[in-house]
């Protein structure tokens, strides 16, 4: 009986404690956006204002799924969209919701729009505008099989 309740007990805490949290891009489309100028760079820029869902997500590790978008030839910029880059935002479909900025540790070895699924700790962004609004960091990607 004891060791029941000792397995139990670290079944529970381990599954609470360590599990990410599967989002869908439903789940990143609760934003709304308004216009701010920036003066720093003299231009409007679109500023986000997350829900109260979107922001119980910051700071978890979630998965996510989508396309994957390398945007710089070094390999420094890598990008999870909802579409493929044939319909991304940056070519007028969606909005930003519609993507999430990945941070690795080493350069990767996909092609643009493999169809992979994402796991990283979640950050919201709402100042720096060189960067994307969804942010996953310490990212780990497992293609689609």
């Amino acid at each position: 009986m004891r060791n029941s309740i000792v397995f139990l007990t670290f079944f529970f805490i381990s599954f609470f404690s360590f599990g990410q949290q599967k989002v869908t891009w439903d789940d990143l489309a609760k934003v709304t956006f308004t216009e701010k100028f920036y003066p720093k760079y003299n231009d409007k820029f679109l500023h986000p204002k997350f829900s109260e869902s979107a922001k119980n997500l910051e700071g978890k590790v979630i998965t996510i799924s989508g396309y994957f978008l390398n945007l710089d030839p070094n390999g420094k910029i890598y990008i999870l969209s909802k579409g493929p880059m044939a319909s991304c935002f940056f070519c007028g479909v969606g909005g930003p919701e519609t993507a999430v900025e990945l941070v690795f540790d080493k350069k990767l070895e996909f092609k643009t729009d493999d169809i992979v699924t994402v796991t990283g700790t979640l950050s919201l962004n709402d100042s720096d505008v060189e960067h994307f609004n969804y942010i996953l960091s310490d990212c780990t990607v497992k293609t689609k099989e």
